[in-house]
């Protein structure tokens, strides 16, 4: 009698990984370890084996051991994060910076303690290049900003001059203070209200600027031509002219009550 069960499936081809390829797994692997711990904690056996591969293998890619793999692992998370700041020109410019800012808290509530072990130091791994790469995360995202102003970074009729850039700068590094505290506290508020915190806290930036440099007034009233009743500026407004208002007392023009 012909037997009817059905043959063992043929066994998977195995498919060699090209050295790109191989590379993109091992630094998937850092990068998953190196997110939740601090660099220095992170082992290369703790990458093989999070790679499912072996510990000389690590080293035939990264012959400079756990400093060369981080430096790498810190240049694509670096690529990604300048990532979190492109956004399209399309819409008022504060929703904008609302999107850009859900993917920035989103990268940073997936990188808690490798992000706050990045933007704090103090790592045995970290030097002159780690520090540079992360500069370049904060230099991108300035230029970014600055494009959804009208302004660009560089020499031309529509680039920024000083106060403009020092003031995004000084955001820019308000946003990284303000997420590692976020982490700090458990991340709390939830990451919606401290994403509308921190396009309050660029806007009202905005508005203090803009009252002694022409070019951030210009600005503004640029943005505000564009903005909505609806969108976070006209929220912002809707809520601090009354209690600006309060402080009509203290112009000069301002004269005593009867």
């Amino acid at each position: 009698m012909t037997s009817t069960a059905a043959a063992p499936p043929p066994p998977r081809a195995y498919r060699r990984l090209s050295v790109e390829e191989r590379r993109a797994q091992l630094l998937v692997a850092a990068l998953g370890l190196f997110a939740h711990r601090a660099p220095d904690e992170v082992s290369l056996d703790e990458v093989a084996v999070a790679a499912g591969v072996s510990r000389p293998l690590v080293y035939r890619y990264f012959p400079g051991g756990r400093q060369q793999l981080y430096e790498a692992a810190l240049g694509s998370a670096a690529d990604e994060l300048k990532l979190c700041f492109t956004e399209p020109p399309v819409g008022p410019p504060t929703e904008r910076v609302a999107r850009v800012l859900d993917r920035y808290l989103r990268f940073v509530d997936e990188h808690d303690t490798g992000f706050s072990a990045l933007l704090r130091g103090g790592s045995v791994v970290e030097t002159s290049r780690t520090t540079t790469i992360v500069d370049g995360v904060r230099r991108a995202a300035a230029e970014e900003i600055l494009s959804h102003l009208g302004r660009i970074g560089g020499s031309g009729p529509q680039s920024a001059r000083p106060r403009l850039r020092m003031m995004v700068r000084s955001w820019i590094a308000a946003v990284e203070a303000a997420s590692l505290i976020w982490l700090d506290e458990g991340k709390q508020p939830s990451a919606a209200e401290l994403r509308g915190w921190l396009v309050d806290h660029l806007i009202a930036l905005l508005a203090a600027t803009a009252a002694t440099d022409e070019e951030t007034a210009s600005v503004v009233r640029d943005l505000l031509a564009l903005e909505t009743s609806d969108g976070p500026a006209g929220r912002l407004a809707e809520l601090v002219i009354p209690v600006v208002a309060e402080a009509a007392h203290l112009l000069p023009h301002a004269t005593a009550a009867d």
